[in-house]
């Protein structure tokens, strides 16, 4: 018999008392505010260093001396460990009450809850989580059921049919949407896809298995369909935070909302302009749509800046005060003097490689250490010439984002074939190569190397390897190439820019995500142009970083220091001494795939936002200028847009000039 619910009310009497914490001491008036606002709706926009976790922990702290019990309070943050961080620094300042708030990411609250309601959709409490791997294994069982795994037919590997799914699930949105727009090369696979995805998900409800997406789903299908379960969580939870709220999804999003029904008693702190990671299904959209969603929403601006100096901030203000939707904001520091930033115009790729190594060391010499430099790029590729000039001067580096240039397997590939070239007696280039002749495997490629130098054949001997029916067309191809590569008067870039062509089919049939790896070979025939002679052009990149610190400057104590390389998303949240962000050049950053996106395009500006306030003391923005896109077939010389809409006055403008050495 269908039962009415009654609900029966109850008020938390708030205690009135005098706190442990002097929080008007602590916090600064937008912070304090922050903190101390215990009921409804509040939006938190924290500017970049502005003290936004420091704002999150005086606030636990302050709803638990306010009489609040901490099993009533839930603090959802994107990782364990900052949700563990915040609880553990407001325990320091009261007491272990605080360790009793519910923290914890989305996926680990919605496991917590699922193992009692689970049920309500047809699961057992036990459920089992898969993680990647395992959801992996399974795709790949089922594809190859499907007959999706035949050689004949070029279908998606089982890691990217898991990202398209997973993609699918936190933007909510159908799979044809994803395939549109960003696995386009496959959208000929869609009805099979739809097919394979059907009976994935029938395997997990048959198998009583969950993946780390179902984990959201189920929660929220819970929360939708079952309005008292949905009550009893949200009077359960009667105070919610959330940190970072402008990387929340869709999915992410509504969960909030349904918890936080019966009160709205929510606070979500982030920053519009630091939204970057719609890739990820991150929706810039729930920060901005926040009071739509939640009447009587208040809004604090939390403007105060603990990082940077103020030069740095009055550039930053200006790149984000052009946003085309944002909440508005200033920031501002006490640290009022400084050092401009400086643009910097290179005449080449190379040029802008030698002026930050060289300004890298003499930012050191003045007793800044490399791991307080960081080079910060658009795309991990950016970086490929300047690793060449670092590991050619001996600085020492650490790559977030990306591959090191000389570790991604397709230029590895690409340049195995160039290496034959020089020493045609080279056994792991020759292996590398053959591996990737259909047919040849380790055995077959062992032997042909055995006989190429048992018999010190050339390259070009190598169709007249005797067991070679098997694999006949893909050797006479290999030939074919490293003959062509031996004629007189190429150039090296002619040598790469044929072995890629030679090399393409290849790699589109080993990478799925082969769109972006071409982008990494385009940029190596870039690299090519400066170089005379292919035996200099390998040297160079052979060379590894050392183990050691720079030789003849690093202090004895210092041999642990490491030069930052990092993409500007890898570098979120992090700050330096010194930022360079390099090839500020339109066509790159932006990056000419946003031009016909405003929405792109916008998030592109937020991208320069982010990495300009990672900058605390020196801040220089690099573009190398007349630089031939082999895509668009366009030469980009003008500085970025968002560099060009800067008042003059807030930077330095410097030129480079060569002075030449000839000592010995």
């Amino acid at each position: 018999m269908l039962m009415k619910q009654y609900l029966l009310k109850e008020t938390i009497p708030l205690v009135k008392k005098s706190f442990q914490i002097d929080y008007e001491k602590e916090l600064n008036p937008a912070q304090l505010e922050a903190a101390t606002i215990l009921d409804g709706p509040v939006l938190v926009i924290a500017g970049a260093g502005s003290g936004k976790t420091r704002t999150l922990v005086y606030r636990v702290a302050r709803l638990v001396e306010s009489g609040v019990p901490p099993e009533n309070i839930l603090l959802l943050t994107f990782t364990r460990k900052a949700a563990q961080e915040m609880l553990r620094r407001a325990s320091m300042m009261i007491d272990d009450r605080c360790e009793r708030v519910h923290g914890g990411t989305f996926h680990a609250v919605a496991n917590s809850l699922l193992r009692r309601y689970a049920p309500l959709i047809g699961y057992s409490s036990a459920f089992t989580i898969l993680d990647r791997s395992d959801a992996e294994d399974i795709i790949n069982l089922l594809r190859t059921q499907m007959g999706l795994s035949e050689k004949s037919r070029r279908f998606p590997r089982k890691n990217t049919i898991a990202e398209i799914f997973s993609k699918s699930v936190n933007k909510m949105e159908p799979i044809s949407h994803i395939m549109e727009q960003e696995y386009f090369h496959f959208y000929e696979e869609l009805q099979e896809l739809l097919g394979l995805q059907e009976l994935y998900k029938k395997y997990k409800e048959q198998n009583q298995l969950m993946d780390y997406d179902d984990l959201l789903v189920n929660f929220r299908t819970i929360l939708e369909n079952h309005p008292d379960v949905r009550a009893e969580i949200s009077r359960k939870f009667r105070f919610l935070m959330v940190d970072e709220y402008q990387d929340t999804n869709r999915l992410q999003s509504e969960i909030i909302q349904f918890i936080a029904s019966e009160h709205n008693n929510v606070m979500v702190v982030g920053d519009d302009s630091q939204s970057i990671y719609s890739f990820r299904g991150a929706n810039f959209r729930n920060i901005m749509d926040f009071p739509k969603r939640f009447s009587g929403t208040r809004i604090i601006t939390l403007e105060e800046n603990y990082r940077s100096t103020q030069p740095i901030l009055d550039l930053t203000n200006e790149i984000i005060i052009n946003a085309k939707e944002k909440y508005t904001k200033h920031l501002f520091t006490k640290k009022t003097k400084g050092a401009l930033p400086i643009l910097i115009a290179a005449e080449n790729e190379n040029y802008q490689s030698r002026f930050i190594c060289q300004k890298v060391l003499e930012i050191r010499e003045e007793g800044v250490p490399l791991d307080e430099i960081a080079i910060l790029c658009r795309a991990a590729f950016h970086t490929f010439d300047l690793e060449i000039e670092l590991a050619r001067r001996n600085i020492p580096y650490v790559k977030f984002g990306g591959f090191k240039f000389i570790e991604t397997a397709h230029v590895k590939d690409v340049l195995a074939h160039l290496r034959l070239l020089i020493n045609p007696r080279d056994a792991i280039s020759w292996h590398r190569v053959l591996m990737l002749i259909g047919k040849i495997g380790p055995r077959t490629s062992h032997n042909i190397i055995e006989w190429i130098i048992k018999n010190r054949k050339e390259p070009e001997d190598l169709t007249s390897y005797p067991e070679k029916a098997k694999f006949t067309e893909g050797i006479r191809q290999l030939h074919e190439l490293l003959t062509t590569l031996t004629r007189k008067g190429l150039t090296i870039p002619d040598q790469i820019n044929l072995t890629c062509r030679y090399y393409e089919p290849i790699l589109k049939n080993k990478y799925d995500d082969y769109p972006k790896r071409l982008k990494d070979l385009e940029h190596l025939q870039n690299i090519t142009a400066r170089y005379s002679t292919l035996e200099h052009f390998l040297s160079d990149l052979a060379l590894e970083p050392p183990n050691e610190s720079v030789a003849g400057v690093a202090a004895p104590d210092s041999d642990d220091e490491r030069l930052v390389l990092s993409t500007i998303h890898s570098a979120k949240g992090l700050e330096w001494n010194t930022v360079f962000i390099i090839w500020a050049l339109e066509g790159k950053f932006p990056s000419s795939y946003a031009f016909n996106s405003e929405e792109e395009m916008e998030e592109e500006r937020r991208l320069m936002y982010v990495a300009a306030t990672r900058a605390k003391e020196n801040l220089f923005i690099t573009y190398p200028v007349n630089i031939y896109d082999r895509v668009s077939g366009k030469v980009f010389s003008k500085p970025s847009r968002f560099v060009r809409e800067i008042p003059s006055e807030l930077f330095e403008n410097w030129a480079l000039t060569e002075e030449l050495d000839y000592s010995y």
